[in-house]
């Protein structure tokens, strides 16, 4: 069985909601960061990184968020949550799911623990790295936005690759939730994200997920 160290709300919300889409028995193990469990020697003995979240699958324990689901899928290809290997729609998901953990959650990090960035004190410095990652953001959610508008109008599909749900919707709606406290605008409030975040909201799997991990509404 699958072992999955989480906390609520963090990336580990990807892999969780993924495992429930694939219907596959799991346990979950909450890391109470506020206690700095993920800090802790048990933890790191798994995760090196006091990082969150950790897959333990028999006797692999896997770390990073995207290789998590890339072994999710490929072990279970039944399911159909990432295309063919070898395929132009494989290639596509490959591009969207390193672009969203390399390139859009790196930057919410740093907008999230600016402290790993500034010196203590520096408040001055805080206020501007926030400000300058949360415009980084803004722009991303612009490039989803416009690929969103562009499979819509072009070929009425709805999803990140077109007609399929797949790993990488389940992926951008983690990341988006991230935003829904910005000062600027949320992902929930662009013209084509925001529908987009609805449907995936709408899937069973991902409401059990919220649900399990007690995450109040407004989802996003």
């Amino acid at each position: 069985m699958y072992q999955l160290h989480f906390s609520p709300s963090s990336a580990a919300m990807a892999p969780h909601i993924l495992l429930q889409e694939l219907g596959v028995p799991f346990e979950k193990v909450l890391v109470d960061t506020s206690t700095g469990a993920h800090r802790s020697e048990a933890y790191r003995k798994l995760n090196p990184n006091g990082l969150i979240p950790t897959l333990v699958d028999g006797d692999l324990v896997l770390y990073e968020t995207a290789a998590i689901c890339l072994h999710l899928c490929d072990t279970h290809r039944e399911a159909g949550l990432a295309p063919a290997v070898g395929t132009v729609e494989r290639a596509h998901f490959y591009k969207w799911l390193i672009w969203l953990t390399n390139t859009m959650q790196s930057t919410l990090i740093i907008y999230f623990y600016t402290d790993r960035w500034m010196n203590p004190g520096n408040d001055a410095g805080v206020a501007e790295l926030k400000s300058h990652a949360e415009a980084k953001v803004g722009l991303m959610l612009d490039q989803l936005d416009a690929e969103l508008a562009r499979l819509g109008e072009t070929h009425d599909q709805p999803w990140l690759l077109g007609a399929t749900y797949s790993a990488v919707d389940i992926y951008a709606l983690t990341l988006c939730r991230w935003t829904r406290n910005f000062a600027s605008r949320p992902a929930r409030e662009r013209a084509h994200l925001g529908p987009y975040l609805k449907r995936v909201l709408a899937r069973p799997a991902v409401i059990k997920a919220f649900n399990e991990e007690g995450l109040a509404q407004p989802w996003v």
